[in-house]
C-alpha cells in the first residue's frame, strides 16, 4: 500500500515549500510537484493538504507513560498514552524505563517492553535508568546499550533512597556513558536540601501542595544542573538537562556550554505556559499541578521562550506523568505524599504552536526544530525520524493552522481525569496523522491499527567532542 500527499506546504526545521510526498514501504520515497500514484500501485491513500502544513512526526523525548511511582501506578497503558501522543500529533515518544535501587536494570527493561510491544500505536524509545551501580549493573547496562540500541542513561539527582545516585555512582555511570557514547539525561536538583526542606515545611505544619514548591526552589535546581555540568566537565560525557524549569537553572547550563561541556537543556511545556499560582489553588486544587521541579514564578517564562526561540533549549517535551484525583488525594495530609506529575502528552504541540509561533515568541521552523528535529538528533533517531526526506520514515502530520479548538478533559484521549488546560482555546490542530505511511488519526481523532507502535533500536551517537546540534 503506497500513501500520496499532495498540495501540503512542507515546513522542516530548515525548509519551506509546496510539494506533493510520496510514501511506501514505511519511508518516504519521492517528493516533488505534481507526482501521480505510480503505475500498478491500486491501493494507495490519497490525501489532499491543500492550505495546510506538512510537518515531520513530532517527538517527545520525555513521557512516562507505564510508570510505578509513590505507591501507585501512571494511569495510561501504551494505548491510550501513544493514542493521545498520535491525535495531538506526535508519532515517536522517548519513554523510561526506571528500575528501584534493588531492582536488576535487565528485569526492569524487559517489563517496560512487555507493556508496550504490540500495544504502543505510536513508535517508541527508551532512555534507561541508572539507579545504582556497581559491576553487575555495569555489565547489564552495556548489554542494553550493544544489545538492545538503547542510547540514553537517565538519573535522579532527587528522590534519595528510590531513584537516586549517589556521587560515586554518577560518575562510574558517566564514565561508562562517555566510553560507549550513550549521552545521560538527568533530573536535576539536590536531593538532601529538598529532604530537609520538605521535613521542615511539614513539621511547621505547611502540608498543602501550595509547600511544594517552597520545597524545591529554584536555587535547589540550579545547584543541581551545575552538580551535573560538573560531572559531564570531568568525566567527557555528553549530558541533556531535562524539565529546566528556571532561569537560575539555565544559566548554570548555559555557562557550561560556554566552557566546551557537551550539555544540552530540555524544557516543558507546562513551564512556557503555566506557572506556581496554579500549584496554590484552592481545595486541593492545586495537587493537579504539583510535578518535580514544580511550577516556577511567571517572571522565569519570558527567558524560558527567548531560550527555546534561540536555541539556548534545545527540545520541549512533557514529563508527561498521568495521576488521576483520587491517587493526587494520597497527599491530602502531606504535599510530599502528592503523586508528582502532569498529563500533558496530547497538548504538548498544540500549545507550543498557539502561544509559540501563533503567539509571536517562535519561527515555525524553530518550533519544528524544538518539538521534533532536535529531539531526532540529539537521541539517535535523526534522519529516520524528524526530517521530510527520500528515506525518512513516513511519519507525517498534516496540519490545519486555521482550526480553532478548546481542550478539556472531556474531549482528550489521555487516560486521566482532568487536564491542566481544561477550557484553554488553542489554534491548530493535527488533522491527520501517520506513522511509517500507515493513517493512524484523521481529523484529529484515531482510526488507526493498534499495536503497530516499533521500538526503535539507536546506535550511540555521542562519542568524543563532536556530538550532535
Amino acid at each position: 500500500m503506497g500513501l500520496l500527499i499532495k498540495n501540503g506546504e512542507i515546513i522542516t526545521a530548515d525548509s519551506r515549500y509546496v510539494a506533493d510526498i510520496w510514501c511506501e514501504g514505511e519511508r518516504i520515497t519521492r517528493i516533488g510537484r505534481d507526482l501521480e500514484v505510480p503505475a500498478g500501485v491500486t491501493d494507495a491513500q490519497i490525501i489532499d493538504a491543500t492550505g495546510k502544513y506538512v510537518f515531520p512526526g513530532f517527538i517527545d523525548p520525555h513521557t512516562h507513560i507505564y510508570l510505578p511511582f509513590m505507591g501507585t501506578f501512571a494511569k495510561d497503558t501504551y494505548e491510550t498514552g501513544s493514542i493521545a501522543a498520535l491525535c495531538g500529533g506526535t508519532t515517536t515518544v522517548v519513554d523510561f524505563v526506571i528500575p528501584m535501587r534493588n531492582d536488576e536494570p535487565m528485569e526492569a527493561y524487559e517489563l517496560w517492553r512487555s507493556k508496550s510491544e504490540g500495544i504502543a500505536c505510536s513508535d517508541y524509545t527508551y532512555h534507561m535508568a541508572v539507579t545504582r551501580f556497581d559491576a553487575g549493573v555495569e555489565g547489564q547496562l552495556r548489554e542494553i546499550v550493544g544489545k538492545e540500541g538503547i542510547s540514553s542513561f537517565k538519573v535522579f539527582l532527587a528522590y534519595k533512597g528510590a531513584f537516586g545516585v549517589e556521587d560515586h555512582e554518577l560518575y562510574a555511570a558517566m564514565k561508562l556513558a562517555a566510553e560507549l557514547g550513550v549521552i545521560v539525561t538527568a533530573h536535576c536538583e539536590n536531593a538532601d536540601i529538598v529532604s530537609a526542606l520538605q521535613n521542615e515545611l511539614v513539621t511547621a505544619g505547611n502540608t498543602g501542595p501550595e509547600w511544594h514548591e517552597p520545597s524545591r526552589p529554584e536555587l535547589v535546581e540550579a545547584e543541581g544542573t551545575r552538580h551535573l555540568c560538573t560531572m559531564a566537565e570531568i568525566t567527557g560525557a555528553h549530558a541533556y538537562v531535562v524539565h529546566l524549569s528556571c532561569e537560575q537553572a539555565l544559566r548554570q547550563a548555559i555557562e557550561a556550554k560556554l566552557r566546551g561541556t557537551n550539555v544540552w537543556v530540555e524544557t516543558l511545556i507546562q513551564y512556557l505556559t503555566l506557572d506556581k499560582t496554579y500549584a496554590e489553588k484552592p481545595n486541593f486544587e492545586g495537587a493537579k499541578y504539583v510535578m518535580s521541579p514544580p511550577l516556577r514564578d511567571i517572571a522565569n517564562q519570558g527567558f524560558l521562550w527567548h531560550a527555546v526561540k534561540t536555541g539556548l533549549v534545545s527540545t520541549v517535551a512533557t514529563d508527561h506523568a498521568p495521576f488521576d484525583m483520587t491517587q493526587k488525594r494520597m497527599g491530602e495530609d502531606n504535599f510530599c505524599q502528592i503523586p508528582n506529575g502532569i498529563p500533558s502528552l496530547e497538548e504538548r504541540v498544540k500549545l507550543l504552536y498557539t502561544h509559540g509561533v501563533a503567539g509571536g515568541r517562535m519561527d515555525i521552523h524553530r518550533f519544528v526544530d524544538a518539538a521534533s528535529t532536535q529531539a531526532a538528533k540529539i537521541f539517535g533517531l535523526f534522519p529516520r525520524k524528524g526530517s521530510i526526506a527520500p528515506g525518512s520514515d513516513a511519519d507525517l502530520v498534516v496540519w490545519d493552522p486555521k482550526h480553532k479548538g478548546i481542550i478539556s478533559a472531556k474531549t482528550h484521549h489521555m487516560n486521566v481525569d482532568y487536564s491542566a488546560f481544561e477550557g484553554w482555546e488553542h489554534t491548530g490542530r493535527a488533522d491527520v496523522v501517520t506513522v511509517r505511511g500507515q493513517v493512524q488519526v484523521r481529523d484529529g481523532e484515531f482510526v488507526g491499527k493498534k499495536g503497530i507502535g516499533q521500538l526503535l533500536r539507536r546506535e550511540p551517537n555521542h562519542f568524543g567532542n563532536g556530538g550532535v546540534v
